[in-house]
């Protein structure tokens, strides 16, 4: 029994390393892609064309049961359009730093805020003071850089509009008891058909003036690593080490791709703006450690989704 258990914990953070891996990642790759040759609206269309093709099977397959079909259409609308353009916009005008904190650091807060407006869901003390921190974090980072970026507001705004979208989605996949290959297989095979003629119609793209490496790289990325591959590792290291360990891991994003960006990209982060980071990730950890973080997910249940 012990092997095993020991076994089960290596395989955990082992996907829980590729997980936060990914997701910092994305970040990156995002901020790149959108201030390269492609538009936001490409970043997305690759998501959805590959996502797409690697989840209609699962469709074809079954994999969605009996879920309704206009359940299926509101977690892709949330989930599958709302977050992702919301975030690729953003890119355009915010720095790499601002979307590793309001993306994955302000979604406790904006899931808490969301669930006390529509479910009345109480913020007991604990999570109020890790959500302050949190929110002091987030006022330190968009103040500290707005000489550098004095645009930067408009992504930010734009952020948080994604991160609420993802928060409604968390709710909505907690409120009907969706699993996380359901979850996974909606957004994926839902949003493909719906986006991609609007865009080939009528959005902006630039797609024919990118080289090849770059659609296959944004496309595999996109698609394939942060939509489903991620979602696939999160729930298995959800399995072996448990939700307050994993959440660990996760509350690490923000530090990591904001100090990553610098090297990477040459977004350079001044001293508030370091500070605010720090404070972000310290007011995530804190939620985690006392027990106020992210709500538990069942095994079952599904994976965030970046």
């Amino acid at each position: 029994m012990a092997a095993s258990d020991g076994r089960e914990q290596r395989i955990g953070f082992a996907c829980a390393s590729l997980v936060l891996v990914i997701w910092s990642g994305f970040i990156l790759v995002s901020r790149a892609g959108a201030t390269g040759v492609l538009t936001p609206w490409d970043l997305a269309a690759l998501r959805h064309a590959v996502a797409f093709a690697v989840l209609a099977p699962f469709a074809a397959g079954g994999a969605l049961g009996a879920i309704p079909g206009y359940r299926v259409l509101a977690l892709g609308a949330f989930a599958g359009l709302g977050f992702p353009l919301c975030a690729y916009v953003a890119f355009t005008m915010a720095p790499a730093s601002h979307g590793a904190v309001l993306l994955p650091g302000a979604l406790p807060f904006a899931t808490a805020l969301v669930a006390r407006l529509w479910l009345g869901e109480r913020v007991g003390p604990e999570k109020a003071l890790s959500l302050g921190i949190v929110l002091a974090g987030i006022v330190l980072l968009a103040g500290g850089d707005f000489l550098d970026h004095p645009g930067a507001w408009r992504g930010d705004l734009l952020f948080l509009a994604g991160t609420t979208s993802w928060a409604v989605f968390t709710l909505l996949v907690r409120r009907w008891g969706i699993t996380a290959i359901q979850a996974t297989v909606a957004v994926g095979v839902v949003c493909g058909p719906l986006y991609l003629p609007v865009w080939l119609l009528a959005l902006p793209s630039r797609l024919p003036e990118a080289s090849w490496g770059e659609i296959a790289f944004q496309g595999f990325y996109q698609g394939a690593l942060a939509m489903v591959l991620a979602s696939l590792l999160y729930t298995r290291a959800l399995v072996a080490l448990g939700p307050t360990r994993l959440a660990f891991f996760t509350a690490v994003v923000p530090a990591l791709a904001a100090v990553a960006a610098w090297p990477i990209l040459g977004e350079a982060l001044g001293p508030a703006g370091m500070l605010g980071v720090a404070v972000v990730s310290g007011g995530m950890i804190y939620g985690v450690w006392r027990g106020s973080g992210p709500p538990p997910l069942r095994v079952d249940a599904p994976a965030p989704r970046t």
